[in-house]
Formats: structure tokens, sequence, C-alpha cells
């Protein structure tokens, strides 16, 4: 097993993303069996980083992570948590919905403890004076409740810059969406180098792009076949993370015993990609998009007559071409009515000024249509604060 060092602990490169358990399609209860088998596997292998949060698999992955982990020393592996401010349509008590979840991994303390889902949106009900969200769980970490803080982020690179100035010295790591693919795609490269410049380290999440990036079409896999008949393409995209020197722990949802034997022998040894793979899986990426190739370079921005912020929203426009579509609401969301796509007057200016030649009027009809029709962030908000309250409710 591959190993990170991370503040004097020996962190498994490869964790076991708790999101994607098996369960019965009639039930929808986890195949807690299977799960046993896959954890056993994966610690006798030297895996020691397991990753939950609260919402997971309905409110169940807690549970069924930490019946898989009970015969084993409370000091052999490390659980990662998260807080579900993004989920909350309403102050709640922050402390108790913490405690629950301590409760239901049968432990006093996280190893690991997050700020779940940090977007342009979210970021206000973290730092809601009313939800006091940040003072209630930095409270736990000064008990000893929560040996290291971070967060998981979805938003954009600006942000996050903003969101890490903003809170020096509070938190130790960061969890984003990176891979081969969103490298350029959603900027990951850009959101590793900020990380990095802030002296803290890389949380790896959608490392194979929810298996878009694990299963290639057929073509796209004999590209890499020629390098091995046997290696599988999944395994690509995790020794694309591996050369990434300061990405301590690379999260890998497994549901199939299968998926964790192969990814065992990816993470047994790092053997870095050659020049000639690397290309390969840039060639790739490209071939996997279908979105706009907007570079940020804001030249649009100078002549917009509505003032919109036109690289941000073709940023979410490619993301509702690759990702679940709440997820980009929850971006858009954040917007003021006078800056959403539909504000777009269709004059032409920023087409005129890409040095792209991106039809921008095209791609933001297209977003405003997508978010119209897409899933609505909001109703699910609400089922998961209620869900929240009443788990809450129940407990009192």
């Amino acid at each position: 097993m591959i190993y990170s060092d991370f503040h004097g602990l020996k962190l498994s490169r490869l964790g076991f993303g708790c999101m994607r358990f098996a369960t019965d399609p009639a039930t929808g209860e986890i195949d807690q069996d299977k799960v046993q088998k896959m954890f056993d596997l994966a610690i006798a292998s030297g895996v020691n980083y397991f990753d939950t949060a609260y919402p997971y698999l309905g409110g169940k992955s807690e549970i069924a992570m930490t019946k898989a982990l009970k015969k084993y020393p409370r000091d052999s592996y490390y659980i990662a948590d998260k807080f579900p401010g993004h989920s909350l349509n309403g102050p709640v008590d922050n402390i108790a919905l913490f405690n629950l979840s301590l409760q239901k991994c049968e432990t006093d303390y996280f190893d690991f403890y997050l700020f779940h889902n940090i977007t342009e949106w979210s970021v206000k009900i973290y730092e809601s004076e009313e939800y006091h969200i940040i003072p209630d769980i930095l409270k736990m970490k000064e008990e000893g409740k929560i040996r290291h803080l971070g967060f998981s982020f979805h938003g954009g690179p600006d942000l996050l810059e903003e969101f890490l100035t903003r809170y020096e010295g509070v938190f130790e790591f960061v969890q984003i969406q990176c891979n081969y693919l969103d490298w350029t795609l959603q900027d990951a490269k850009r959101k590793y180098d900020i990380i990095t410049k802030h002296g803290l380290g890389v949380w790896v999440m959608e490392p194979c792009r929810g298996g878009k990036l694990a299963v290639l079409r057929e073509e796209q896999s004999a590209k890499l076949k020629k390098f091995s008949d046997t290696a599988s393409d999944a395994s690509y995209a995790f020794r694309f993370l591996q050369d990434l020197p300061n990405i301590k722990v690379i999260l890998s949802g497994m549901n199939e015993v299968s998926q964790v034997e192969d990814n065992l022998k990816t993470f047994k040894e790092h053997v870095p990609l050659s020049e000639e793979e690397r290309n390969t899986l840039s060639e790739i990426a490209e071939s996997l998009k279908s979105g706009v190739p907007c570079t940020a370079c804001r030249y649009c921005c100078d002549g917009c007559p509505m003032g919109l912020n036109i690289p941000y929203l073709l940023s979410c426009y490619n993301d509702y071409k690759y990702s679940a579509g709440a997820i980009v609401g929850m971006r858009l969301d954040a917007l003021d009515q006078d800056k959403l796509p539909s504000a777009c007057i269709q004059c032409g200016q920023c087409t005129h000024a890409c040095p792209q030649s991106i039809d921008v009027p095209k791609a933001l009809m297209e977003l405003t249509e997508m978010y119209a029709n897409g899933p609505k962030w909001s109703v699910t908000k609400k089922q998961r604060g209620d869900e929240i309250e009443e788990a809450l409710h129940m407990k009192d």
C-alpha cells in the first residue's frame, strides 16, 4: 500500500469512500455482508482511511461503516465524517447534530471532519451568524472531538482562494473533485495549486468521475491497452493522481469486491505515468469533452451590457454537461436574478471578444434551459433538512 505523511499520520493514499455501498433495489437496505468483505480485504492490504457523511445513503452509511469496522481496534483506522450544513433549511442545534454522528459511528472523536459541500451558495449558510455553524464546529475541535478539520468543495477557484484566505490557519485539508478530465474541464489544476499554495493537504473525490473514467468507450480504452493488456481503465485515473505529490488521500466509492481488488493492485506501489501514457490520457480527456473551451480570460466581461460573469456561467454550463444537476444548480442559486444566464440579451458582443470564438449567447440559452429543467436543489435541500430535523427530534 502507498502511504502519505500528514502531520505525522501514515494515511493510506487509497481511501474507502462510503457513499456507494451496494443496496437491495427493493428495500434500499445496504448489503452489510458485502461491505464487510470489502472492508476486510481493504484493511488486510493496508487501507486505513474511511470516509462517510451524515446524508450518505439516507443516513445509513455511517452505521454500515461502523458495523464493518467494529472488529478492528479504533486506533488502527481513521474515520472522516462531514457536517451537512448545505442540507439545512433552517438553523438547528449544530452540536447535537454533530454528536448524533458521533453516536452513529460509536466513537468519541473523528480523526477527520469536514464542512460538507462548500459552494458559492452554501458558503452563505456556513458563514451565517444565525446558523452559527463554523463557531460550533470549531468548539468541537477545541474539545478534542475533531482531530483534523477540513472541507469538501464544489465551487469555483475564485471562491476557494477567498475562503482559504478568510480562514487562514483554520483548516488543514481540502477535498476536491479531481481527475484527468476535470484537471482542465473544472479547473481542478488551479484548485490543486491554490490549496497547495496555502500549505494544506489535498484530498480527492470522484477520481474516476463517478465511473465515467473507470469504463471508457471501446475506442478510448483501446488507446490504453497498448500499454498493458491487464491494467484497468480505472488504474490510469488513479495513477494520474498518484503523480501529484500534495494529494494525500484518493477516495474511491467501491461497491464490489472486484473493484477493491483492482484498486489494491494499483495502490500496491506507485508506478509513475510515462510521458506517452500522460499524453494519451490528455487525448482521452479532450475526446470526452463536449462543453465549451473557456479559459476565463474575461475579455467577454468588459463589454457585457448586463454585467454578467460569463466565465462563471460557462463553468456552470460545462458542469451541467458532466455533473449532477443539483450541485450545479447550487452554484446558480447563489446568483441574483439579474446575473443568471436568463439575463443575457443575446447581443453577441461577448462572442466577438472571445479568443476561443465561443458562441456565448447560445451556451447561455442552453444553460438557462438546463437550469430550469434540471433537478431542483431547493427540493433536495428541504427534504434533507426535514430529515435532519426529524432525526434531532427523535434523539431528544
